[in-house]
């Protein structure tokens, strides 16, 4: 691993001045956060969204670096008022390493979260008790992403420092297997500003028929197909931002036609479209933040489920730009940019039912909820920011 580069990635800007945060109670004695179903986004009006909001406390899962100065000690447990967006703390899951990104299986029981460290690694947690399932090497460097795939049987990872992708069986419990495959990025050759590839996310498709892995130190988006019954890749397309762009998250519009790109490096979005037939991307135009000049580091990108309204996060300018999406998903256009009154949006995320979204601001150590208008795209402050110790991702249910 270039230790160079994963040190820009975990630490871009100082965390020296970021507020310190109040550690969460310790997990022994805290009450369980319920892991019930919740109602399924549904696209229309603000008052069917009213409708389907669910009542009583919500879980929210917290990710941290345990070894940053300041940081948490495993995951966060919280729980949120799905009606206020407040957050009350309950516990923490000790045990695993610097879980700097977590996702949930599609039966909604295990939760998987990165440990992102030199000898990277993906540990599984049991919701029912908070039970740790074990650890798995990811046979590379600083992973930072996963996801499973939609019919629960695969883990896919990105590893951020060494430049490649994983896979990973997931059996019946939950647990994790050993890793089946392992995909370097061994071209293109490296962008400009940059000494190697640089893994940065890895999801599935809408259609499920490929997976993708977006690199930002190759400027490209690799396709590939997963072998459902061996756990394999294969490479079928690939896609080039402009030199120099640095994409680091795709985010696909509910049609599934079209994907949303955000660059870290020359601080832009690009809408793309995907064909699902041959699993190819081709990446649009470049597009403003809203953020002036300079890099602000955009984060993540978020699409509402009735496909109307995108976010972006940027971290070197504490904001979020809003987009209205049009033309069906294939095109976007500036709204403008709301504070997130944090310091370093790292990751955000929607509530299920999409009436919430969460920031996790990295070097405030804070989340901050705000309210979405499904009418018109706005967001509203719920509050007050809720203290998380160097948060990194906050994952409603």
């Amino acid at each position: 691993m270039d230790s160079g580069g994963w040190s820009r990635r975990r630490f871009v800007g100082a965390l020296a001045g970021g507020a310190a945060a109040a550690a969460l109670p310790a997990c022994d004695n805290a009450p369980e956060p319920a892991v019930t179903p919740a109602p399924e986004p549904e696209a229309g009006t603000s008052a069917s969204r009213e409708a389907r909001r669910p009542s009583g406390p919500r879980p929210l899962y917290l990710g941290t670096y345990t070894s940053a100065e300041g940081g948490g000690k495993g995951i966060g447990l919280a729980t949120y008022d799905a009606a206020t967006g407040r957050i009350t703390g309950v516990g923490t899951v000790t045990g695993v390493g610097d879980p700097s990104y977590l996702a949930l299986h599609p039966d909604r029981r295990t939760l998987y979260a990165v440990d992102e460290r030199d000898d990277g690694a993906v540990t599984a947690v049991r919701l029912s008790d908070r039970k740790v399932l074990g650890s798995r090497s990811t046979g590379g460097a600083a992973p930072c992403h996963l996801s499973v795939h939609p019919g629960g049987r695969w883990l896919l990872s990105a590893n951020y420092g060494s430049g490649s992708v994983a896979v990973h069986p997931i059996d019946a419990s939950g647990a994790l297997g050993e890793r089946t495959d392992l995909v370097r990025h061994t071209t293109p050759p490296p962008g400009p500003g940059q000494e190697g590839p640089h893994a940065h996310q890895f999801v599935t498709s809408p259609d499920g028929g490929h997976v993708l892995a977006v690199d930002l130190g190759t400027d490209t988006v690799y396709t590939y197909r997963l072998d459902d019954k061996a756990g394999t890749l294969s490479e079928v397309a690939q896609a080039h931002t402009r030199p120099g762009a640095g994409p680091r998250h795709l985010t696909f519009h509910p049609g599934g036609r079209y994907a949303y790109l955000a660059n870290e490096v020359d601080n832009t979005v690009a809408v793309c479209s995907y064909d699902p037939a041959s699993g190819r991307v081709e990446v649009g135009e470049a597009q403003s933040t809203g953020t002036g000049s300079g890099t602000s580091y955009p984060a993540q990108i978020l699409v509402t489920a009735d496909g109307r309204y995108a976010y972006l996060a940027n971290r070197g300018h504490n904001s979020l730009t809003r987009y209205a999406v049009e033309a069906d998903g294939a095109r976007l256009r500036l709204l403008g940019t709301v504070p997130v009154d944090g310091d370093f949006p790292r990751q955000i995320a929607f509530s299920p039912d999409g009436t919430l979204l969460f920031a996790a601001n990295q070097k405030s150590s804070t989340v901050t909820v705000f309210h979405v208008d499904g009418a018109n795209g706005g967001l509203r402050r719920a509050g007050e920011a809720f203290p998380s110790p160097v948060a990194v991702c906050a994952l409603p249910l």
